[in-house]
């Protein structure tokens, strides 16, 4: 297959996932997501070392559930870069068994500000507690990003608001509702910054509650200034990233790094609610701390 048809079945394949995630409920058994191409023009799989620790694993992921939201400044059917990274780490979730679901924010009409639904705040239109329900029932939530001027996206920024209008919320403990749910990040770019993305996006994704693993986030960029972005084919016809042992490694660690979190707090029955719980704050419970007021 070479690369323009490729490109045209990615673009067909973007466009049917987003008509059926409009009426899909979340976490379809099979959801259909876009394939990427590889350097010779066919589709792109794993390495050998990456297929070989898949084929040798022997814990169950398949009751596991994980949230891709790719915060892409484009639109679909436009080719996204960070898609193609995004692409790796689901592939290593898919062939776990974890039920995957991926989302392009611009896909939706997400209204800014920091409540839940901003139609009940001014806004005339606000598609996010659609996808709430999406994030609500994953157990893994990892934000994709490009990078611009060196920070992530003001789609992904606004993705972070929208998480944090819900940090008032509690689950059945009593804890703050992303208590039990896992963090991670992607990012793509042609400038210097992943690791100043990852630092802002991981630090407000556990100040709402997500657990984050060691290792959390992975990307690639290329050149300091103007030059390819990941994915993009080259002047040999091989393609921008795809050859970087780097970020295949960390992208590799950082997906059974999140697989791992999440079974560990899955099994647990989530974080033990003694000294966290909002709740119990509230009723009066100090959780063996002293007493101001007994001084």
């Amino acid at each position: 297959m070479d690369r323009a048809a490729c490109i045209g079945m990615q673009s067909a394949l973007t466009a049917a996932h987003r008509a059926r995630n409009q009426l899909a409920q979340p976490f379809p058994d099979r959801p259909v997501n876009p394939p990427e191409c590889d350097n010779s023009g066919g589709m792109a799989m794993l390495d050998d070392k990456q297929q070989q620790l898949c084929d040798d694993n022997k814990t169950d992921f398949s009751d596991l559930t994980a949230l891709f939201i790719n915060c892409t400044l484009k639109y679909a059917p436009e080719p996204s870069h960070t898609d193609a990274l995004i692409d790796m780490s689901e592939e290593i979730m898919r062939a776990n068994g974890v039920g995957v679901e991926r989302i392009r924010a611009t896909d939706y009409e997400i209204a800014y500000g920091v409540y839940p639904d901003m139609t009940k705040h001014g806004a005339q239109t606000d598609q996010w507690p659609d996808l709430w329900a999406k994030v609500e029932a994953a157990h893994i939530v990892v934000l994709g990003t490009p990078i611009w001027l060196g920070e992530k996206s003001s789609v992904c920024q606004l993705i972070i608001e929208k998480l944090y209008a819900h940090s008032g919320q509690h689950n059945d403990k009593g804890q703050y509702v992303f208590y039990g749910k896992v963090g991670g990040t992607l990012i793509t770019g042609n400038e210097d910054g992943i690791k100043n993305c990852a630092m802002g996006i991981l630090y407000s994704m556990q100040h709402v509650g997500f657990a984050i693993p060691p290792q959390a986030d992975a990307g690639w960029i290329g050149e300091a200034g103007p030059g390819p972005s990941y994915g993009d084919e080259r002047d040999d016809g091989t393609r921008a990233g795809f050859d970087s042992d780097f970020t295949r490694r960390n992208t590799t660690f950082m997906t059974w790094n999140m697989m791992h979190f999440a079974r560990m707090l899955k099994d647990a029955g989530g974080i033990p609610a003694h000294g966290n719980s909002q709740g119990l704050w509230n009723e009066g419970r100090r959780f063996d701390a002293p007493n101001p007021e007994y001084r």
